[in-house]
């Protein structure tokens, strides 16, 4: 028994240490106290209409004039009847009482009850159950005389298999849904994902082999096909969730100078917001060769760590004579992965904040555009950002995850996997497997950072609005 344990210690490890995780966030509920604290809104009916609308209506309460327990009246002071305004024969004025606002703050009950919610609980219990094994394999380490499966590699490749499949499938499935993209984002959905099929093709077919620092020399046609399929589909499914992405970064930074402190984030959190725009661009133009021959110094041998003497022209004395070795620089680059996945992560509370505050930013809008204004508009937006919630919150957490994940496949040891060569052929599959994941992930950060900067560039040039 006790040389059992002793041989299949990794194994044993990392299902302990699934089930404890699995126990733990389940137990303490860690999905919902993830996003508990967000300040959400709700715009009751309006209560002078007999028609059915788009709203949630206001709890508790019969009276208009009251305030319900936990909710906060954004319309008017606390303790404060709205003015009752003397209607003339000739003029329609607008009543007050259709102006109010709540703002409320999510607890574990308002989020269950949100759409998506099993499918946002199920994506991070197992994508931050796979994350921990991932780094416990990268400890543990392998041998080649252990074993495929006295490893213990087999767990976190399953349960990685299983996070990429599951977060993709929810991704794929929100997508479809109808109320919550326009037919225009789903057009550009399908352009752009036709799109980074083609570039996919091009890149692995090394079209222009000095574009980009991978290899794909080691696959055939067929394997080169699924590649940029997989390309093209995370280019079209994450589309959406960068646009949304870049409508959060613009209000919570203030771009639109309301200078309604409820609406943009604090200074801290602005702070955030951009150093994880200029983190994923710099990351991304970390394997275009252009930019990354500016930080290798060529002339410095990794292995001897000595620098090489050989005469110059002019022109070469910037480019390849200064930065760092090779081996740094791949180090650089890993590491810059990480911090993206990390403060995406990070960024993602004041994210599904801004998400909930644009609803806010569109009643402020519509209850000020006139005299007499119309808030059917505000009351569906209010309703439709409060409902699909989780819904955003997936979208948000599929692109960091995916990083992360790609980035931990990456990592794993060779000499772990080397009794599973057989099915692999002739050809050394597990390197190129591993150049795949790390390529697929800075292909995620890529996508991420065209999206999102791109949809800036258009709301500073006036072309898009938020509203």
């Amino acid at each position: 028994m006790l040389q059992f344990l002793v041989a299949y210690k990794n194994p044993i490890l990392h299902t302990c240490l699934s089930l404890f995780l699995t126990f733990i966030f389940s137990f303490f509920k860690i999905p919902s106290l993830f996003l508990h604290g967000l300040h959400t809104y709700i715009q009751p009916d309006n209560i002078n209409q007999d028609a059915v609308r788009a709203a949630i209506r206001r709890p508790e309460s019969s009276n208009p004039s009251s305030t319900p327990q936990g909710y906060q009246n954004l319309s008017s002071k606390a303790n404060v009847e709205p003015r009752k305004r003397i209607k003339s024969k000739d003029k329609v004025e607008f009543d007050e009482n259709n102006a109010q606002i709540f703002r409320i703050k999510l607890d574990d009950t308002h989020i269950k009850s949100r759409l998506y919610f099993n499918d946002y609980r199920r994506a991070i219990t197992l994508s931050f159950v796979c994350l921990p094994c991932l780094l416990l394999q990268f400890y543990l380490g392998g041998s080649e005389s252990s074993g495929f499966f006295a490893n213990g590699i087999f767990v976190p490749l399953l349960l990685g298999f299983l996070s990429f499949c599951n977060l993709v499938l929810s991704v794929a499935k929100v997508s479809f849904e109808k109320s919550w993209s326009t037919q225009s984002e789903k057009q550009l959905s399908v352009l752009f994902g036709g799109l980074g099929f083609m570039l996919g093709l091009m890149i692995c077919c090394e079209i222009v082999p000095s574009g980009l620092d991978f290899s794909f020399g080691r696959i055939n046609g067929i394997g080169r096909v699924f590649v940029a399929v997989l390309m093209g589909f995370l280019s079209g499914f994450l589309l959406v969730p960068a646009l949304k992405n870049a409508r959060a970064f613009w209000l919570g930074t203030d771009q639109l100078r309301s200078n309604l402190s409820m609406i943009h984030c604090g200074w801290f959190a602005r702070m955030i917001l951009y150093a994880n725009n200029m983190l994923m661009i710099f990351t991304a133009l970390l394997w275009i060769n252009p930019f990354a021959e500016v930080l290798v110094n060529k002339n410095i041998d990794d292995t001897k760590g000595a620098r090489l003497v050989r005469e110059v022209g002019d022109a070469e004395r910037l480019v390849g004579n200064l930065g760092m070795s090779r081996y740094d620089f791949n180090k650089l680059r890993l590491w810059c992965l990480l911090l993206v996945g990390l403060m995406q992560i990070v960024v993602l509370r004041p994210n599904v904040q801004m998400y909930l505050n644009e609803a806010l930013l569109c009643w402020y809008q519509r209850l000020h555009a006139s005299k007499v204004p119309d808030l059917d508009f505000s009351r569906a937006k209010v309703f439709l950002h409060n409902h699909y919630l989780c819904l955003v919150v997936l979208q948000f957490l599929a692109p960091p995850i995916l990083v992360l994940l790609f980035v931990g496949l990456s990592q794993i040891d060779g000499n772990s996997c080397i009794s599973f060569q057989s099915v692999c052929s002739l050809q050394p599959c597990f390197p190129f497997a591993k150049e795949l994941a790390l390529f697929l992930a800075w292909w995620v950060v890529f996508i991420w950072a065209v999206f999102t900067s791109g949809s800036l560039a258009l709301y500073r040039c006036g072309i898009w609005y938020v509203s």
